[in-house]
């Protein structure tokens, strides 16, 4: 008999080999799945997966969040808020920093994080990527602090020239914002089921 497990996952991102980097939101443990038609990272579904030969495998799942998650690294041309919020936590000696963002009109569209990169210490983009660091509370709280409903999008970007990880949260998935950091950073928009 083939064991299996069942739960609540989010998509992390996608291996060189061609598996899904799935983080279970129960205990937080990374798992890598086969590949799954219709999944995409930042997608959480509720799902079964079958273990074999040490491989897991999705056997049933349920999509309930759309969200996209996108990674770059050596990014240049970064935006003002970016810059700002890392100053400000160079500025006060802090490890991570937050500040909303705004539309050309003055309302909300999203929010930016900047993680202090910890040289020889911890790659802060890879523990992103790979699920080691959590991306699921910063979700939440974008999602609670601000009334924003998913599905968003959500950048992950390391700076060419910086010392410091960014992490760009998008209320509107596919609107104006979205679009910008996908072309900016050369993160083409994945094509969706």
């Amino acid at each position: 008999m083939t064991p299996t497990t069942t739960g609540t996952y989010r998509v992390r991102s996608r291996r060189p080999e061609g598996t899904l980097r799935c983080v279970d939101l129960d205990d937080g443990e990374a798992v890598d799945v086969a590949p799954a038609d219709g999944l995409r990272p930042g997608y959480r579904f509720t799902g079964d997966l079958a273990w074999e030969d040490g491989d897991a495998r999705l056997t049933d799942f349920t999509v309930e969040d759309r969200t996209l998650f996108a990674y770059a690294e050596g990014v240049a041309n970064l935006f003002e808020v970016a810059l700002d919020t890392w100053e400000e936590a160079r500025h006060e000696g802090l490890g991570v920093n937050a500040r909303p963002t705004y539309d050309t009109g003055g309302d909300p569209n999203g929010a930016v994080y900047t993680f202090a990169e910890q040289q020889g210490e911890r790659d802060v983009y890879a523990e992103l990527r790979d699920g080691t660091a959590p991306l699921e509370p910063l979700l939440a709280r974008f999602r609670e602090d601000s009334d924003f409903d998913a599905p968003n999008e959500v950048f992950v970007l390391r700076p060419a020239t910086h010392q410091f990880v960014l992490v760009a949260l998008v209320a509107e998935k596919g609107g104006t914002y979205a679009d910008t950091m996908r072309d900016t950073y050369g993160c083409p928009r994945p094509s969706e089921p």
